[in-house]
């Protein structure tokens, strides 16, 4: 379907980069190591249910929440630049 110099699986093989970008970025940003006992913004103790379900984990549900939806509002990820949407 690709014409030109493309080859047939171009658009597929951006697709995939696109995707396996995704996941590497994903992956980089899971918690490491012993999580802790309190939350180290607030103090607030974390309670040992979350600290089994998430290996690692640093902040309460509140402080999390606050800091998922200020990476939502920062991350400046535009769609419309993306490498796939490029390729029209």
């Amino acid at each position: 379907m690709a014409g030109g110099w493309t080859s047939d699986t171009s658009v597929q093989d951006q697709i995939d980069a696109t995707v396996e970008d995704a996941i590497k970025r994903a992956r980089s940003q899971l918690a490491r190591g012993p999580g802790l006992s309190h939350c180290e913004e607030c103090d607030a103790p974390i309670p040992e249910a979350r600290r089994k379900a998430v290996p690692g984990v640093r902040l309460c549900v509140a402080c999390q929440e606050a800091e998922d939806e200020a990476g939502r509002a920062a991350s400046g990820f535009n769609r419309r630049g993306s490498k796939d949407s490029q390729l029209r």
